[in-house]
């Protein structure tokens, strides 16, 4: 059995610890439930990458950005500091 075989297991365990969080009225427990369930995402990524299972990382993709759709509904100051700094750099337009 390969080590990386193994890494299943911690991803399961971060993923329901996740889900835990997640569900919790705090917005500090769900900030990090959201973040554990992105660690998880990348462990399932490198876990199938190497089991040769596809479809699961395309599953994981998926979920990874509904998680960072998550972190930002889930505090929207992060939100605001985000939108900023994309706007700050994104190209004006020049006048004439």
């Amino acid at each position: 059995m390969d080590w990386i075989d193994l890494l299943q297991w911690p991803a399961m365990a971060v993923t329901v610890l996740a889900a835990w969080l997640v569900a919790s009225q705090s917005k500090r427990r769900r900030t990090i439930g959201f973040w554990a369930f992105i660690v998880s995402n990348v462990l399932w990524i490198v876990w199938g990458w190497h089991d040769g299972a596809y479809a699961l990382i395309a599953l994981q993709v998926a979920l990874a950005a509904l998680n960072i759709r998550g972190v930002f509904k889930n505090d929207p100051e992060l939100a605001e500091k985000a939108t900023e700094a994309v706007s700050a750099d994104a190209p004006r337009g020049q006048s004439s």
